[in-house]
């Protein structure tokens, strides 16, 4: 394993503020992955510390493949982290909303900049993403609809669910877009949460990108064959909303079967502790995602479901 700074500046209240890469292996620039972007990542920094664990001790066994070279980015932002904010300090600014850089702007454009710079060559990408909306999602990977996507690669990460969405307005700004429009194919793998540890859903997305390096030949590594992933489309989720606001009581956790009609949660109200309102299921399927904060507001995305096909 071999530690590199791959960006350095002197920040104004913190001293000199870097970013580490860690090198596996040596040659062709075969895969890059990339962890925490945001302040709030907790669970995908503990998901590369588990991983860096287990690539420096497949180098040490010599099971890197000979001219392969892996590149681990664990975090870019972890001043945000130790003041417990999400963005960028000063500026509150967004690296994930920064690419491709600027290699005199702000300090995320910078930071954005240089990574760029550095990953541009790599030909498989990964990123350890946080789901955009604030709560517990099925563990995934998820690629943009660039054209040059490929759902059979992502299949090959073994996970539950490979799910492919447009491009939204943001996504011209984020590290996977212009990876992919770099030449990288590029994936965001998804854990099922973001702010605080699951062990167990880590593990997962550590074995997951294991798993893809051995299938592409970048590794040697005996592992469980995974998920056959079913592939799904962003805009195929139901989302269902909140009309009142107040405590959210969940009686319906994430990967669970529902059917139409079902009370997937109650909204309490916070002064007499009635039921303002029950959140029923529309259809039947499998809840994909579910917000995780004691109190929701009006008219706030609660729950998204896969919907069931029926044949």
């Amino acid at each position: 394993m071999n530690k590199e700074i791959l960006f350095s500046m002197n920040t104004a209240f913190r001293g000199e503020y870097t970013v580490h890469g860690y090198t596996y292996g040596k040659g062709e620039k075969s895969a890059c992955i990339v962890g925490a972007m945001r302040g709030n990542e907790y669970q995908q920094l503990y998901i590369c510390s588990l991983l860096a664990k287990k690539l420096e001790e497949l180098e040490t066994q010599g099971d890197i493949a000979s001219g392969k070279e892996i590149l681990l980015i664990p975090t870019l932002n972890y001043s945000s982290m130790n003041a417990k904010k999400t963005k960028w300090i000063s500026d509150d600014s967004d690296i994930n909303r920064s690419f491709p850089g600027n290699p005199k702007g702000t300090a995320t454009s910078r930071i954005a900049a240089a990574l760029m710079d550095r990953v541009k060559d790599y030909s498989y990408g990964i990123q350890f993403a946080s789901f955009y909306l604030q709560g517990k999602s099925i563990p995934h990977v998820r690629m943009m609809e660039t054209g040059s996507e490929s759902t059979s690669l992502a299949n090959l990460f073994g996970m539950p669910y490979v799910l492919t969405g447009e491009n939204r307005a943001f996504d011209t700004v984020t590290l996977n877009y212009n990876w992919q429009k770099r030449g990288t194919q590029a994936f965001s793998v998804y854990s099922e949460t973001t702010e605080t540890i699951d062990d167990k859903s880590a593990r997962m997305a550590v074995s997951s990108v294991l798993r893809f390096l051995t299938r592409m030949g970048i590794i040697k590594y005996d592992c469980h064959g995974g998920y056959i992933s079913t592939i799904l489309r962003e805009q195929d989720l139901v989302s269902i909303k909140s009309d009142e606001a107040g405590f959210f009581r969940c009686q319906v956790d994430i990967d669970q079967e529902v059917k139409r009609g079902q009370v997937l949660a109650e909204i309490i109200n916070p002064m007499d502790g009635s039921v303002k309102a029950e959140i029923i299921a529309p259809t039947d399927g499998i809840i994909f995602f579910v917000q995780n904060q004691p109190m929701v507001f009006q008219n706030t995305v609660i729950y998204k479901m896969i919907r069931r096909m029926h044949h």
